[in-house]
């Protein structure tokens, strides 16, 4: 359906039949629910450290014996965080949270797949565009220089890649 043809067909609905609609939907869809649940009541912080908490337990569960370490988790929260608006600092946070919280993980327990260091580098570099694009480069340069130490220091596979970037962002 195209936008025209919706606000066609909302503006053929009376005023009770469009608030039943919206309440169907708030009911029926997570999403919809999320979103006026945001729109009402922007508590992003409390967002922030919900997300925070389930990255966390990716890495160190507290319910099961052994981690996930998948990156979809965050990714899905950062998604979901830039459809609401949250505010870019907030959002540049969980982005370096989910690679500091890789960090920490790796410094017990070093990773032998490939596909994981990938994954790192990849959130690292969505991570300095979205930084770089919000000019918030000046605020968290010491967490992304933290980054880039804890990936030279635990000798990641690709800690040359996170080099480059680094170089190609902060000049």
């Amino acid at each position: 359906m195209s936008k025209r043809a919706l606000k066609k067909y909302l503006s053929d609905m009376d005023k009770d039949a469009l608030e039943e609609q919206v309440i169907d939907l708030y009911e029926r869809i997570a999403q919809v629910k999320t979103y006026y649940d945001f729109v009402f009541n922007p508590n992003e912080e409390k967002l922030v450290q919900e997300a925070k908490v389930k990255i966390s337990n990716e890495y160190f569960p507290t319910r099961r014996k052994k981690p996930r370490k998948r990156r979809s988790v965050a990714q899905n929260y950062i998604k979901q965080f830039k459809t609401l608006g949250v505010d870019p600092k907030l959002l540049a946070d969980v982005m370096l949270y989910n690679i500091e919280i890789a960090q920490t993980f790796t410094a017990s327990y070093p990773m032998k797949q490939d596909s994981f260091y990938k994954s790192m580098y990849n959130s690292f570099q969505d991570a300095l565009q979205f930084i770089t694009y919000h000019h918030l480069l000046e605020d968290l340069s010491s967490r992304i220089e933290g980054i880039l130490d804890q990936a030279e220091s635990q000798e990641w596979i690709n800690t040359h890649f996170f080099e480059e970037l680094m170089d190609r962002f902060v000049d």
